[in-house]
Parts: C-alpha cells; sequence; structure tokens
C-alpha cells in the first residue's frame, strides 16, 4: 500500500509539473512565480532603495536556483511522494488506532468564498509566524534557518533562499491545524499569490512600508531588521517574524524598527565560517558535520 502510494504520487507530482511548465493557464505557479518575480525585478531596477548595490546582487542567481528547487525541484525529488505517504500512515493510524475518521473540526465550506479565503490567509499566517519563531528560539532549528540568513544582499529572490528541511517543518507542524479546518476550495491559489507577492517584496531592494497599512502587512523597511546581522542582546532571539501580516509582531510585542535599515550590515553573526555562496554545501548544513551550537538570534 505504501509503496503504491509512493509510486503513484511521485509520477503524479511529475506530470502536474510537465503540464505547469507545458501548459501556461491562469492559476499556474511555475509562470506566476516568473511572472512575479519580474515583477519584483523591475521594481528594484526602477526604484532601487540601496543605489550601491548591483542590479544583479550577489549570490543573485544562486537565489533564483533556490527559488525553483523549493518551490518545485524538491518535491519533484521524493518530499511529495514521501509526504503523501506520511499522510497516509498517519490517516491510517488515527482511523485503526484512535477510532478516528474525519479530521475535520470546523466545517466552513458553507462559508462566502472571500471569508474561506481571508480565514486561510489570517490562519496559515499565524501559524507560520509561530513556526518562523521556532526556528529562531530552538538551536537545531535556527541551524537551518542560517541559510535564508546568510544573504549579504537584499533582493526579492532571496524570499525563497532557505534549507529544504524548514519545507519539512513547516508542512509538518501546519498539517493538523489546517485539516482540521473543512475549507470548500480546493484550490488556494489566490492565498499562495498573495503570500508569494508580499514575501518578495518584502525582501526587494525597495524602501517601502506601506504608510498606515505596516501595521498590517510585512513590508520591506521592515523585514529588513529581521535580517540585520547584529541586534540588541534583548532582542537576540530575533525580531519581526510575520511573513505576511505584520499584525502578529505588533500583537506579541517582536515589532523592530528603530532606524532607517537601508544600509546595515546583513547576515549571520559568523558569517565569515558560513558556506554562503554554495547551494551544495548549504543543503547538507549543519547535516554534514557536528558544529558548535551559537546562540540564536
Amino acid at each position: 500500500m505504501y509503496i503504491e502510494t509512493f509510486r503513484r504520487a511521485f509520477v503524479d507530482y511529475a506530470s502536474y509539473l510537465g503540464r505547469e511548465i507545458a501548459r501556461p493557464h491562469w492559476n499556474n505557479y511555475f509562470y506566476w512565480l516568473i511572472g512575479v518575480s519580474l515583477i519584483c525585478l523591475a521594481i528594484e531596477w526602477a526604484r532601487p532603495w540601496r543605489r550601491m548595490q548591483s542590479p544583479l546582487r550577489r549570490d543573485f542567481w544562486l537565489d533564483v536556483f533556490y527559488m525553483f528547487f523549493n518551490f518545485f525541484l524538491f518535491s519533484l525529488i521524493g518530499y511529495y511522494a514521501l509526504s503523501e505517504v506520511v499522510v497516509l500512515a498517519f490517516q491510517t493510524l488515527l482511523r485503526d488506532g484512535f477510532g478516528v475518521r474525519n479530521l475535520v473540526a470546523l466545517e466552513v465550506k458553507s462559508w462566502p468564498v472571500w471569508l474561506q479565503l481571508a480565514t486561510m490567509l489570517v490562519l496559515r499566517d499565524f501559524i507560520h509566524f509561530n513556526v518562523h519563531r521556532l526556528l529562531h528560539r530552538v538551536p537545531l532549528l535556527w541551524q537551518f534557518h542560517k541559510v535564508h540568513h546568510s544573504v549579504e544582499q537584499m533582493g526579492f529572490a532571496a524570499h525563497l533562499r532557505f534549507h529544504w528541511m524548514e519545507t519539512v517543518i513547516y508542512r509538518t507542524i501546519e498539517y493538523l491545524p489546517l485539516a482540521m479546518i473543512g475549507f470548500g476550495i480546493r484550490d488556494f491559489f489566490i492565498v499562495h499569490i498573495i503570500a508569494l507577492s508580499i514575501g518578495h517584496l518584502n525582501h526587494s531592494n525597495v524602501g517601502w512600508d506601506y504608510g498606515p497599512l505596516r501595521y498590517l502587512l510585512n513590508s520591506p523597511k521592515m523585514h529588513i531588521w529581521h535580517h540585520a546581522r547584529a541586534l540588541p542582546p534583548e532582542r537576540r532571539y530575533g525580531v519581526n517574524f510575520g511573513l505576511t501580516l505584520s499584525l502578529w509582531d505588533y500583537l506579541f510585542k517582536t515589532a523592530y524598527i528603530p532606524a532607517d535599515g537601508r544600509d546595515i550590515e546583513l547576515g549571520v553573526e559568523d558569517q565569515e565560517a558560513f558556506p554562503v555562496h554554495s547551494f551544495w554545501r548549504q543543503a547538507i548544513y549543519p547535516l554534514g558535520k557536528a558544529r558548535p551550537r551559537p546562540t540564536p538570534r
């Protein structure tokens, strides 16, 4: 059963990715990723905030590769198929071990579409906010998250430079709470595109703060402080954890914008010792060998 599930899921995802590339359509993640990226790149080039930064900034092509790896290639090489096997095993355990056949605790499919989408956006972002805090707070998880924080110059593609283990961590923690809500919409494409667009802009070389909306939406001027190499001791575990919404940071007092962050130094404390420019060395970090555990930011 599990072998067949793995085989079928592997083939299904490979077929899906092939169709995405070969047949552009309005809810096509592959071409939306390219389109949103090109728009953000054009904005960066037209109105650069850090004018001394090269239009093709340091490690630009590395981060472009990360975008496609983390969005598509990681699933293609087995993550999607393994996820399907794990979900099947978990559902079988609940059914045979505890008699649970339906995880849905709140049925919302009768709600208006806009309310379902808004609920999904807010709930998913709140889960991600808390997972993000864990990545900074737990020393082992911080070692994986350091890949994202190794960015030395901000640009839209830095949004998706992150260790493959982060996908496993986020998806594992978010699975149960999201599965317990019976959404009536099968395709949350709009929510994903909103999150993608705001995430890209937050990492872009633009000096936006969205005015009064800055207390609701994360912004480039806010998010750059999340990537600051040096923070005060009382903020050593990080700041500005919101992904799409800044609301959580203001509610939980993790918001931090002490000044204009345009020219602050970015990176991690041990930046010089970190494999900043190598995808493969980052992919096995920190699994390649035992490393000391520095205090996380």
